[in-house]
C-alpha cells in the first residue's frame, strides 16, 4: 500500500515504516558523530521509549554509551491494510540497528501504568541484566488507571482560578487568534496530577527497589518541560504546573529512599511532540522559538538535547536549580533568546507569522514524528506496513 499522512488537528493516524526507520538511523548517525561517552550507565531502562526524548535516550545510551537497554511503550500493531503507530516502527528500527553493533535490546509493549507490566518488566530485568543502573521516565499520556483503586483519570490542560485569554495558532491554516480557556475545577486538577504527576514514576521505582533489581548507585531521570513566561498562563500556572510540582515532590521522596542523587527531574527545551501540539499557545510559541534559536545557532531537537544531557549533565557535580532539577533548557531560556521571542510575541498575527516565526519547520518536525517528509524516502512506492526495513 501507499501510506500518506492523515492529520486531524494534532493527531496523525498513519505512520510510514521506511520513513520512521530512516528517522531512527539519522538520529543514530548524529550520536555516532559526537563520539563515545565513557561513563554512561551500561544497563538502562527507558519508559516511554518509542518516540521523542525517550527514543533519543535509548539511542544515546546504546550508540554513544555502549549500553544494553530495555524499553517500555504502548503501541498499535500494523495490519495488512493499516499502518502501525510510529513508535511500533521506531522500536523495531532501533532494535535492528542496535543488534548490528552487538547490543541486545529488549522492548516490552503494553500499558506501562499497570502492575502487570511492572511485574513482567522486573522478571525480564532479572533474566537479562540482573540489575539496572539507570531508568529514564519519559512519558506523556492523557489517561491513567490507578492499579490500586481501578479508577481511571483523564488529564486536562486548563488554567487555574480564572479564565485565561491567550494567543494561539491553528497549525493547519496558519491562523493566529485569541482564545479563552476556562479554569479547571478541583476534580480535574487532581486527575491531571494523578496522570501526569510523579505517582507512577515513584511506584515504578518502589517496586523495582523492593524486587532488588536496582544496582548500587542507581539513578532515575524524569523528563519535564517548564517553559518561559509566555506559556506559563496555561502551562506552569495551570493544571500541568500542579502535576510538575507533584513530580518534584516524588523525586524528593525517591531520593529519601535511595540516596541524595538517585532521582532527578530534568527540564528540557520545547520540541515538537504529539503531546505538546495539543497544548494551546505552545505550538505558536514553538514556531517563534525555533526561528529565533535557528538564527542564533542554538536550535536543538530531541536527539541533540539528550546527547547534550548525557554528555554534560549526568556527572556528580552538575549544577541544579532551586528545586534540585537538572536544567537542559538553558539555551531556550537564555536572555538573548527570550528577549527576542518576547519582542516578536505581541507583533504576531496571521499576516506576520511568516516573517516572525517558522511554521514550516514546526509542520516538518511534526510529520517527521510519523516518518513523513524525510529526505531520501520515496513515498510513492508501495510498502508493506507490517515490515520495517533493516
Amino acid at each position: 500500500m501507499i501510506i500518506e499522512p492523515r492529520v486531524r488537528g494534532f493527531i496523525c493516524t498513519t505512520a510510514h515504516p521506511v520513513g520512521c526507520a530512516t528517522n531512527v538511523r539519522e538520529q543514530i548517525a548524529y550520536v555516532l558523530k559526537q563520539g563515545p561517552i565513557a561513563d554512561c550507565p551500561k544497563r538502562v531502562a527507558v519508559r516511554g521509549c518509542s518516540t521523542g526524548y525517550g527514543l533519543a535516550s535509548r539511542i544515546v545510551a546504546t550508540f554513544a554509551g555502549g549500553a544494553d537497554t530495555i524499553g517500555v511503550s504502548l503501541e498499535r500493531e500494523p495490519s495488512e491494510k493499516r499502518s502501525a503507530s510510529a513508535g511500533w516502527y521506531n522500536n523495531r528500527a532501533f532494535e535492528i540497528e542496535a543488534e548490528k553493533i552487538g547490543r541486545s535490546p529488549l522492548t516490552l509493549e503494553g500499558d506501562a501504568f499497570s502492575d502487570e507490566m511492572k511485574k513482567d518488566f522486573i522478571e525480564r530485568v532479572r533474566e537479562k541484566f540482573g540489575q539496572l543502573d539507570l531508568l529514564v521516565y519519559s512519558m506523556a499520556a492523557p489517561v491513567r488507571t490507578d492499579p490500586d483503586t481501578g479508577k481511571t483519570y483523564r488529564s486536562v490542560i486548563k488554567p487555574l482560578g480564572a479564565p485565561v485569554e491567550i494567543k494561539t495558532l491553528d497549525t493547519e491554516t496558519g491562523e493566529v487568534f485569541q482564545t479563552t480557556l476556562e479554569p479547571a475545577n478541583e476534580e480535574q486538577t487532581a486527575a491531571t496530577v494523578a496522570v501526569m504527576g510523579g505517582d507512577d514514576w515513584k511506584r515504578w521505582i518502589n517496586q523495582l527497589a523492593d524486587a532488588g533489581v536496582l544496582a548500587p548507585g542507581f539513578r532515575t531521570l524524569n523528563y519535564t518541560y517548564i517553559g518561559s513566561e509566555l506559556t506559563w498562563p496555561i502551562y506552569w500556572n495551570g493544571t500541568l504546573g500542579r502535576a510538575k510540582v507533584d513530580l518534584d515532590s516524588k523525586a524528593q521522596a525517591i531520593r529519601g529512599r535511595l540516596g541524595a542523587d538517585a532521582a532527578r527531574v530534568v527540564a528540557l527545551k520545547a520540541v515538537v511532540t504529539q503531546a505538546s501540539s495539543a497544548i494551546p499557545v505552545v505550538p505558536l510559541y514553538g514556531t517563534v522559538l525555533f526561528k529565533v534559536m535557528k538564527q542564533l545557532g542554538l536550535h536543538e531537537g530531541c536527539i541533540e538535547q539528550i546527547d547534550r544531557l548525557f554528555r554534560t549533565r549526568l556527572g556528580k557535580d552538575v549544577a541544579l536549580d532551586d528545586a534540585q532539577r537538572i536544567r537542559v533548557d538553558d539555551w531556550e531560556l537564555s536572555p538573548e533568546v527570550q528577549t527576542e521571542v518576547s519582542r516578536r510575541w505581541p507583533l504576531l498575527t496571521t499576516e506576520t507569522l511568516g516573517e516572525l516565526a517558522d511554521l514550516g519547520e514546526y509542520k516538518s518536525q511534526f510529520l517527521r514524528l510519523f516518518g513523513f517528509g524525510i529526505d531520501g524516502v520515496d513515498y510513492t512506492q508501495d510498502v508493506d506496513p507490517r515490515v520495517v526495513p533493516g
